[in-house]
């Protein structure tokens, strides 16, 4: 009997993406799987429903969900959308775990097999994999073109018979892939760009892509680096310093965008008001890690604020805002995914709970929480439809609302982006397709993305340490970790 794919419409209104394209609703069919897609599932990406029936996908409502053995959504399911989930079924998304015990307990209670893409491991057979990556490059790109948007002058040198106008100074604070992106997009525009980041790697990275890298270059910097590629926590003295450095920095520029996350705490205020006070009138700043509290004092999740003179650009799901670009990587990302699944010679999914990339992902498994980082949630209260409900009716639409195209007034909500993160250590000459957001940029500790990272260890395979080569793959945000080296 064929494997029956169900692909959601993703019920918060905040969230434009989809988590399958006509590409890979082609690939799945040829695989044998019969696709079933809930009607409206691309329209936040410009992909109507006529096509996707094309491609080979039947068209069904969200009750129907109950048919399919596999789940293809890009948020977590909420516990009102399980009910009509079959038990066993494969739910494969972007789970948001960690500090969500309540919502993991939904899962398991609801019988389903949850796969959190966050959590692949970091091993050149999961590159292709890499959700993180795919959404946080787009992010990067299109807080520039934000930041650009909201500048109310040019952004490259133009020498005229009528004088000169200089080029717009853009700091970016984290050079993880979204920090990278961005740099590369602000350059390709005719800024002059400058950026920071704790990890020694990231110098020649930046470097590489013709900016100019900004810190304390002590021995402490030196060693700031661990074996797993994250960045160490800085002394307090090293932190005061580098603060000192980047507020100097900070007053000159024009544009600032920052991207950094500390793994399961709130964002490190990077820029503070004071910062933000000394820059020229009309400046603007952009705040990728705005859901996780912010890195820029001041600014608010959905929203574009002015703060001491400056644009505060707060926007969520920042890759949702080029949804059809994102779609296309996401549903890629999760149809290599389904696909590693697949027993070669049966031809059928198969789980083997001692895979790296399944132990690494699945979280729930017949009614338990298997994941060894997530033991809390067995304990706790599964989230109900109502609260379920209750939640999103206070925030409006769970994850702020739809971008309905260009910004409207300056505030137009979006939905959050991708959630659960790990540091960076990219390559920049793979900047052109690459993403996983950003490391912490100055008297931060660790680095991040600019979306969420785990607030719990993540079972990384042992040896698995950035070396500094990068295979060079589109995407690679892994820095050469091979699955040999485990």
């Amino acid at each position: 009997m064929a494997t029956t794919v169900f692909v959601a419409r993703e019920a918060d209104a905040g969230e434009p993406r989809v988590a399958a394209s006509l590409e890979t609703v082609k690939r799945m069919k040829g695989l044998g799987f019969d696709v079933l897609l809930e009607r409206g599932a691309g329209e936040g990406s410009r992909i109507p429903d006529a096509a996707f029936e094309e491609a080979g996908a039947e068209l069904v409502e969200a009750k129907d969900a109950g048919r399919a053995d596999v789940v293809l959504k890009v948020r977590r399911p909420s516990a009102a959308e399980m009910q009509a989930y079959k038990s066993g079924a494969l739910v494969i998304a972007l789970m948001n775990p960690f500090d969500n015990d309540a919502a993991i307990a939904a899962l398991a209670k609801a019988g389903v097999t949850a796969f959190s893409m966050e959590l692949l491991p970091r091993i050149t057979r999961a590159q292709s994999m890499d959700v993180l990556s795919s959404q946080a490059n787009l992010a990067g790109y299109q807080a520039v073109i934000e930041a650009a948007s909201e500048f109310d002058r040019a952004m490259p040198m133009m020498m005229t018979a009528a004088g000169t106008v200089p080029a717009a100074r853009v700091f970016v604070m984290g050079a993880g892939v979204a920090g990278l992106q961005a740099i590369a997009t602000a350059r390709r525009l005719g800024g002059s760009v400058s950026a920071s980041d704790v990890r020694p790697a990231a110098k020649e990275q930046v470097a590489s892509l013709g900016a100019k890298f900004v810190a304390v270059e002590d021995e402490e910097f030196r060693q700031a680096e661990t074996a797993g590629g994250y960045a160490r926590e800085m002394s307090k003295e090293y932190q005061e310093k580098q603060a000192e450095l980047i507020a100097e920095h900070v007053a000159k520029q024009d544009m600032v965008i920052t991207t950094a996350l500390i793994p399961g705490r709130p964002a490190p205020k990077l820029v503070s008001r004071a910062m933000l006070k000394s820059m020229k009138p009309g400046s603007v700043a952009v705040d990728l890690a705005v859901e996780r509290g912010g890195n820029i004092e001041g600014s608010e999740p959905g929203k574009v604020v002015d703060v001491e003179g400056v644009r505060v650009v707060g926007y969520t799901n920042m890759a949702g805002r080029i949804a059809t670009s994102a779609s296309v990587l996401y549903a890629k990302n999760l149809f290599t995914f389904l696909e590693a699944l697949i027993d070669k010679e049966t031809k059928e999914i198969k789980l083997d709970p001692e895979d790296q990339i399944v132990k690494a992902t699945m979280l729930t498994r017949d009614g338990k929480v298997v994941h060894e980082n997530f033991q809390s949630a067995a304990k706790a209260e599964p989230e109900s439809a109502q609260t379920d409900d209750a939640a999103k009716a206070k925030s409006g639409s769970g994850k702020g609302s739809r971008p309905a195209g260009r910004k409207t007034g300056g505030a137009n909500e979006a939905g959050a982006g991708t959630s659960g993160a790990k540091a960076s250590d990219t390559r920049a000459s793979d900047i052109k397709a690459s993403g996983t957001e950003a490391a912490t940029a100055t008297p931060a500790e660790t680095s991040g993305e600019a979306d969420d990272a785990p607030a719990k260890k993540l079972d990384e395979p042992s040896g698995d340490a950035p070396d500094g080569a990068s295979t060079g793959t589109p995407g690679d945000t892994r820095s050469g970790n091979d699955e040999t080296n485990t």
